[in-house]
């Protein structure tokens, strides 16, 4: 968020900030694992083990959360009582120290990120991934058999506890989707878009032009087949090196182009190459 908002506003923004989630309830588990529902090939849904009677479907138990007078949301999100609003300038060493912050976790899965070192750390991160091993994550997710609900566009194969979902993993867990979220509402660009002007703002200050790093072309007659033919390549291929190799091939690399840029920088002076391809690469690359 550009720095155009008083602190003061955000806390207040914050503070009535929420989101409810209405979804049925999963109070109650009426199906365990021993006692899950079964596909019927012939009704195509999830039906009751013992009276065979399909389980309501997702709109069906939707429509019922708006008929119940006492329903309430099963999530309510709102903000935590913290919230640090902080301004940050390109190129500045605040902006490279919070980028290195910020990447340094990026990077990292969720189970990395803090080791458990005593046996209450370890049951307490065991108690949390049990529980959201069963907690519904989407309407299609299989948790919702555990509580008498069909999924939304059910498939048979479901089961409850076994939904593939990165939320429910180890190494993701709670983290459904993605970690950096691209705002196209102030910008009216895509991530390609941004890096797009990210790499022409680069290109212009290391004075390289723009058909430096494209592939040649080869030339041949219409109608008849290429002579180049490109696919994908395997980690099994002997011709790929060993994915240590490619790692420290590419750290190689960005510490070179990181070492160019800062030198270019340096030789540019205070004023830009582009004062809008720079600015662009502001906010594109924070």
């Amino acid at each position: 968020m550009r720095g155009t908002h008083p602190r003061d506003l955000l806390r207040r923004v914050a503070a009535a900030t929420y989101h409810q989630v209405w979804w049925p309830s999963v109070e109650v588990v009426r199906y365990p694992d021993n006692h899950a529902p079964e596909w019927d090939p012939e009704a195509r849904a999830y039906v009751d083990p013992d009276t065979r009677t399909p389980l309501p479907a997702w709109d069906e138990a939707l429509d019922a959360i708006d008929q119940d007078d006492d329903a309430e949301p099963v999530h309510v999100v709102r903000f935590g009582p913290q919230l640090h609003a902080e301004g940050v300038l390109g190129d500045t060493p605040q902006a490279d120290k919070l980028i290195g912050y910020l990447t340094k976790y990026l990077t990292k899965n969720v189970d990395a990120c803090h080791a458990a070192t005593t046996e209450a750390q370890r049951a307490h991160l065991e108690r949390l991934w049990q529980e959201l091993r069963y907690t519904p994550c989407s309407p299609r997710c299989a948790n919702w058999l555990r509580y008498g609900v069909q999924p939304k566009k059910a498939r048979p194969g479901q089961r409850a506890g076994r939904c593939k979902a990165r939320v429910h993993q180890r190494t993701t867990l709670g983290l459904g989707g993605r970690r950096v979220l691209v705002s196209r509402q102030w910008s009216g660009k895509t991530l390609a878009d941004h890096k797009a002007d990210t790499r022409a703002w680069v290109r212009a200050l290391l004075g390289v032009s723009d058909g430096h790093d494209q592939a040649a072309t080869v030339d041949h007659r219409p109608g008849e087949p290429s002579p180049v033919a490109w696919e994908m390549a395997r980690p099994d291929d002997p011709d790929v090196p060993p994915l240590q190799h490619r790692l420290l091939r590419a750290i190689s690399a960005r510490i070179q182009r990181r070492a160019a840029i800062a030198a270019a920088r340096e030789r540019a002076g205070p004023d830009p190459p582009t004062g809008e391809e720079r600015g662009r690469s502001d906010h594109s690359g924070r």
